[in-house]
C-alpha cells in the first residue's frame, strides 16, 4: 500500500482545503513543500506540465485538482464521509461552486492593494514582482477573467448573506447537517481572506460563518512529515501505477483508449499534459506518460474543468 504524498505550498489555498479533508479523515501523509511560483522541477517531473496546487501522489499514480484528489481520498477511506448518502448532488454542487465562484471573489479581495501590502509586506520587492508575475501567466489563455475589485466587493454581502442563513437554519454545525466536501470547499477562499486584517473581517462580521469556519478549520490537517521532491521522484520510478478502474469508456467526443492526447484545465493554468490516454469515466481522466526521473506514471484529471485534445 503505498503512502499519501501531497505536494504543496502553506498558503495556498487549495492546498489548505486537500490538508482539511485529509484531517477530517484522519489520514497519515507525506509532505512535500513546493515553490509558490515557477519553475516546479519536481512537481513537473510527474505531472508532465500541470502545476497548480496541490497534488497528490499514491506511489506513480499523480492525482491533479482538488476536486478529484477529493474523491481519491474518499475512496482511500469511506467513513467519514464527504458525500452523505443522498446528499451527493448537492455536496458536488456547491463544492464545484465555491471553488469557483467564490474562491474567484476571494481572490480579487485578496489581491487588492491594500491587503498586498499586509500580506508581502515583510517581503523583498523582488518577491512581489516575481509572484505577481506568476500570478498573471497562471491566469493567462484560460476561460478565467480576474473579477474587478469593485464588483467582488459590491457582491460580496449577498454571498456571505446567503451562507449566514444556511447555516443559521441548519438544524445541524455544517452546511448540510454533518460535514461534507461541501464546507471544506467553502472554507479554504474564506481561510485565504482571514491571511490579512484588511480582508479577515469579510468573515468575521459573520458571527454563524465564522463560527461554523472555526469547526471546519478545527478539523486539522491529520498526521503527516516531510519527504523530500527527490524522494517522491524515486519513489514513483520504483512503484507500479495502479489498475485502471473497471468501468466503461465514456467519451462522447469519439476519444480512444491508447490515442496520443493532450490534457489541460480549461478555467486558469491551462498548460497542457501530453501523454496516452488510458481511461476515460464518469468523473475522471488517466493519462499514461513517461519522463525520465519519474518513470511510467499515471497521471489523473476530473473531467469537469478539463478538455482533451488530440494531438
Amino acid at each position: 500500500m503505498h503512502e499519501l504524498i501531497l505536494h504543496h505550498y502553506p498558503t495556498s489555498p487549495f492546498a489548505e482545503k486537500v490538508r482539511l479533508l485529509l484531517g477530517f479523515k484522519q489520514l497519515s501523509w507525506r509532505s512535500v513543500l513546493i515553490p509558490a511560483v515557477m519553475p516546479k522541477p519536481e512537481l513537473t517531473a510527474l505531472t508532465g506540465g500541470y502545476r497548480k496546487t496541490p497534488v497528490l501522489q499514491v506511489g506513480a499514480d499523480i492525482y491533479c485538482d482538488s476536486a478529484l484528489i477529493a474523491r481519491r481520498l474518499e475512496a482511500e477511506k469511506a467513513i467519514p464521509a464527504l458525500f452523505p448518502e443522498g446528499q451527493e448532488f448537492n455536496v458536488a454542487g456547491i463544492a464545484q461552486w465555491a471553488d469557483s465562484v467564490l474562491f474567484q471573489h476571494a481572490v480579487s479581495l485578496v489581491f487588492q492593494p491594500a491587503s498586498i501590502a499586509a500580506r508581502f509586506g515583510r517581503l523583498p520587492a523582488e518577491f512581489l514582482k516575481t509572484f505577481m508575475a506568476d500570478r498573471s501567466a497562471l491566469f493567462s489563455g484560460g476561460q478565467a477573467s480576474r473579477l474587478p475589485l469593485e464588483l467582488a466587493r459590491h457582491q460580496w454581502p449577498s454571498l456571505m448573506a446567503r451562507l449566514q442563513q444556511q447555516l443559521e437554519r441548519e438544524a445541524g454545525d455544517f452546511l448540510f447537517g454533518e460535514p461534507s466536501l461541501a464546507d471544506f470547499a467553502m472554507a479554504h477562499s474564506l481561510w485565504f481572506l482571514r491571511g490579512t486584517p484588511v480582508t479577515a473581517p469579510l468573515v468575521d462580521d459573520y458571527p454563524a460563518v465564522a463560527a461554523w469556519l472555526n469547526r471546519v478549520l478545527g478539523f486539522g490537517h491529520g498526521a503527516h512529515s516531510e519527504m523530500s521532491g527527490e524522494e517522491a521522484i524515486a519513489l514513483a520510478r520504483d512503484a507500479t501505477p495502479a489498475a485502471l478502474p473497471n468501468e466503461p469508456l465514456v467519451e462522447p467526443n469519439g476519444f480512444q483508449a491508447g490515442q496520443r492526447v493532450a490534457i489541460a484545465a480549461v478555467d486558469y493554468g491551462v498548460d497542457a499534459v501530453e501523454g496516452e490516454l488510458l481511461f476515460s469515466g464518469r468523473e475522471e481522466l488517466i493519462l499514461r506518460r513517461e519522463d525520465p526521473r519519474a518513470g511510467v506514471v499515471h497521471v489523473h484529471f476530473p473531467r469537469l474543468g478539463f478538455a482533451i485534445k488530440a494531438l
